[in-house]
């Protein structure tokens, strides 16, 4: 009898499918077929059964954070069953020591950490059986059963739980040291909350605080530009003023002189070029991809979309998801004819077809071997599954898959992109922009405006030399504008192309093998958790860095915590012991060593740190879950009814309000602002702040004081000319 350990229950029931069986408490039966003479039993983890130990397991001197107990470097690694977890890991012990079970199948998710989820279950359990590896890349009944006909010897997928576990000692290993480090140093400086750091999450966020940097300090400056509507043979098109291609001008004066000249003047075709662009249709969506289209589209988080993802896989709609590849085999190519022409039923999807690419097998924009490593691109499997009858969020997820595959067999799109020039009374030069779809193509399945593109004008047909006159000409006036806050879309597509933040080409060509910071499996989970630590939040879908999190990239500066390096490094490494090409311990012994490096550059550095006390005495504890136990400090006198105003977490409210619902509140972020604590004192002991730069609304920018209007109750903008605005 066989025993098949699946990574979690909906997997395991998956699996179990195609052949006889009976569902029991804790596990499946398969009664005896063909595959399983002698039946087996399918039982599952509960996700990650195991964790590794904490440092007080080691010694009890590592559970007190102090400087002189740093590195904390254990003799060697040792995990322990979680506590939570013990019920199900029981039932999989029981069933590895019984008599009848002569083998073991590892069927978690074919990559390292299902790999990683069942070997450390196995060892705890200190099972003795042989083992086999099932390699799968999607649930349906037909995968299933090729899998487990064509089962891996687990020897040829041992190196990938070596990369795992090696992976996570060394994330321990700097994630433990760094942490400890840099919150004991910072506290020394005044400040109240741990900080936590990690090999992939601190390069994320020091790209961030970068952005965030370059938005605070960047000074919009006015300019104005003149536009003209012209009336050309009767064909209306608009153009913008230019002189040797610069179109912006210094002063509004000079704007409005050149369109009083304008008006009404003869104006002349001096050039029409057109150039004829081919765009090709998308490639086949891997897991970065996915996440961030839908991010684009639906606004929805990376980890939302790969949580919608996971359960269309789990269902047998769509192949596994945590893929790096945007490629297929030959093999899923010889499955598309099929899959379309179940999909050119379909009320939605009819007006695609038929589809003019019959078979993508010699296209090797989406059909390559030699690009599919573990896993292949996100494809709908051959449980076609019409997205009506499908929940609304796994309905839009499921779309998109499915869209991007149909349109990989269409035409390129073909647009003519044209630039007019137009000269005013032989005088002033003028250019209009535009494009002409010449052949909608694949843009037939996804048009621009669901990838949220910005349009673009159309200008009609045109030809040199012809005449007609300014019907309007004005000047408009305009503002430099700051780089744009990434979205978390964006985030998954900085981490993926971190490379471009590196100077070294050695290591440049690194990350672009290694796909960036972090894997396709685990980006999602880092922005979570700059998100839960509060060194990040995210309002409308933009990404804002918080004073903690500016604090600690302050903290760390130009250190090798802090940049890509460290990780193309690492990730070069791990992916060659995963190869089997590369020594786990050697690597090991590195990590160790970068560890005492990272202490010791953080106390040097440390010297050099010139930081606002306020500013690290208002970085509080952001851990969820936790909450302040002691009495809360009063922050002053509440205008309002006289009680005290108390920190209560996103905002500063009135002690009184359970008593006498005292209304009184200020929020701690005001346009994108952070406001201190230090200001909140200020702002209820004199009845204004300090002045708080960088105030933005509707895309402006603007410094000011907050003033409390007594006699009307609420908050004001105060500016240096003594005018004020309400907020």
């Amino acid at each position: 009898m066989k025993l098949i350990i699946a990574e979690k229950p909906d997997q395991a029931a998956k699996l179990a499918a195609p052949f006889p069986s009976s569902r029991k408490k804790e596990y499946i039966s398969i009664k005896s077929c063909p595959l399983f003479p002698e039946g087996a039993a399918v039982t599952w983890a509960v996700g990650h059964l195991c964790e590794l130990v904490p440092p007080e397991e080691y010694t009890q001197k590592w559970k007190k954070w102090q400087l002189e107990t740093l590195p904390i470097v254990p003799p060697e690694f040792k995990y322990r069953v979680s506590k939570t977890k013990w019920k199900a890991f029981k039932v999989i012990k029981e069933f590895v020591h019984r008599p009848e079970i002569s083998e073991v199948i590892i069927a978690g998710d074919a990559g390292r950490e299902g790999e990683a989820i069942v070997r450390l279950v196995l060892q705890q359990a200190h099972n003795k059986k042989p083992l086999k590896r099932l390699w799968i890349s999607s649930l349906t009944p037909k995968a299933v059963t090729k899998g487990f006909e064509q089962l891996k010897n687990e020897e040829d997928t041992r190196p990938l739980f070596h990369e795992a576990i090696s992976r996570a000692y060394a994330d321990w290993l700097v994630g433990m040291n760094a942490s400890r480090a840099y919150t004991l140093l910072l506290q020394q400086k005044g400040a109240q909350d741990v900080f936590s750091t990690g090999r992939v999450q601190t390069p994320t966020l020091a790209l961030i605080v970068k952005r965030e940097k370059e938005i605070e300090i960047f000074k919009p400056e006015p300019f104005w530009e003149v536009k003209a509507v012209f009336s050309v043979e009767g064909k209306l098109y608009e153009g913008i003023w230019h002189k040797e291609g610069e179109t912006r001008l210094d002063t509004p004066e000079t704007a409005d002189k050149i369109a009083r000249f304008c008006k009404g003047k003869r104006a002349r075709v001096t050039g029409v070029h057109t150039k004829e662009k081919e765009i090709h249709p998308p490639y086949l969506f891997n897991l970065s991809a996915l996440q961030a289209a839908a991010n684009k589209r639906f606004k929805y988080s990376p980890k939302k979309t790969l949580d919608i993802a996971q359960k269309l896989y789990v269902k047998g709609y769509i192949s596994y998801p945590r893929t790096d590849s945007s490629f297929v085999t030959k093999e899923e190519a010889a499955m598309f004819p099929g899959l379309l022409d179940k999909f050119s039923g379909m009320a939605e999807f009819k007006p695609f077809f038929p589809v003019p690419v019959s078979s993508l097998q010699s296209s090797k924009r989406y059909v390559n071997d030699k690009k599919v490593k573990d896993h292949y691109a996100i494809i709908p499997t051959e449980q076609v599954v019409s997205p009506d009858t499908l929940p609304a969020e796994e309905k839009n997820i499921y779309r998109m898959i499915a869209e991007r595959l149909i349109a990989a067999h269409h035409h390129p799109c073909k647009m003519n992109y044209t630039t007019i020039d137009t000269l005013v009374d032989e005088r002033a030069a003028f250019r209009s922009k535009g494009k002409q779809v010449i052949d909608e193509g694949w843009r037939k399945v996804i048009p621009a405006s669901k990838e949220a593109s910005g349009e673009e004008k159309t200008l009609p047909v045109l030809a040199e030399g012809e005449t007609g006159v300014v019907k309007d000409a004005f000047s408009k006036e305009s503002k430099t504008q700051p780089p744009k806050r990434y979205t978390e879309g964006d985030l998954i597509t900085l981490m993926k192309t971190a490379g471009k933040h590196i100077d070294d080409e050695n290591l440049i060509k690194v990350m672009k093998e290694t796909e960036g910071l972090g894997t396709e499996a685990t980006r999602a989970g880092i922005i979570g958790v700059l998100k839960d630590r509060g060194y990040i939040h995210v309002t409308k879908n933009q990404v804002y860095a918080t004073e903690k999190g500016k604090t600690l990239i302050q903290a760390v500066g130009e250190s090798i915590l802090a940049s890509p390096e460290m990780t193309a490094k690492w990730e070069q490494r791990l992916a060659e012991i995963g190869q089997g090409k590369a020594d786990m311990n050697r690597f090991l012994e590195q990590a160790k060593a970068l560890s005492s490096s990272i202490i010791e550059d953080a106390k040097q550095r440390s010297s050099a740190w010139s930081f606002n006390p306020e500013t690290l005495g208002d970085i509080t504890s952001s851990r969820k879950g936790k909450r302040y136990k002691g009495k809360a400090e009063s922050l002053g006198v509440c205008p309002q009814c006289n009680g005290k105003v108390i920190d209560k977490g996103s905002f500063y409210g009135c002690a009184n309000y359970r008593n006498s619902k005292c209304p009184f509140t200020v929020s701690k972020r005001i346009l994108s602002r952070p406001i201190s604590g230090a200001q909140m004192k200020k702002l209820l002991k004199n009845g204004k702040t300090d002045v708080i730069k960088g105030f933005q609304n509707n895309g402006k920018t603007f410094d000011a004081s907050l003033v409390w209007e007594s006699g009307q109750n609420k908050l004001t903008f105060s500016f240096q000319n003594n005018n004020s605005e309400n907020r």
